[in-house]
């Protein structure tokens, strides 16, 4: 009598498999949690969110490796939030905004002249000061 086993029952169980995607970095088998794609035609390295599907061309990497990511010289770096997480300002964004609030808090007199410098008048109408690249406008109302 001949026994036939089924592909199931014959197969060897393996545990090499995980269904957790691992970073890609060699002996690191940390969970991925970003996944890297190199744009070549662009000299750019982009870092987004772990992809849905792991392709055969991109790069999963754990926390840390993502945060420690450099490319070679003359590439760039693009890193891609998820939008899952607020966006924290950062310290630019709030000392820029601080100016901005300083600026147009000056009363009219002070600002005409910090903004015009030397006698020159700004070239828009409703422009009634700037520093560096912010503006400080007219309200159209008056």
């Amino acid at each position: 009598m001949e026994s036939r086993r089924s592909p199931l029952k014959s197969a060897v169980p393996s545990n090499v498999v995980s269904p957790v995607r691992r970073c890609s970095r060699t002996a690191c088998g940390r969970p991925a949690v970003a996944t890297l794609t190199y744009v070549y035609a662009d000299s750019t390295a982009v870092l987004g969110p772990l992809a849905t599907y792991a392709e055969p061309h991109c790069y999963d990497l754990c926390a840390e490796h993502s945060e420690r990511l450099t490319a070679p010289r003359g590439w760039e770096v693009v890193r891609l939030t998820d939008g899952s997480g607020p966006a924290r300002p950062s310290g630019d964004d709030l000392e820029a905004l601080a100016n901005a609030v300083r600026e147009a808090a000056r009363p009219q007199g002070r600002t005409a002249e910090a903004g015009g410098q030397g006698g020159r008048r700004p070239a828009d109408p409703m422009e009634v000061a700037r520093r560096g690249h912010l503006r400080v406008l007219r309200s159209p109302d008056n």
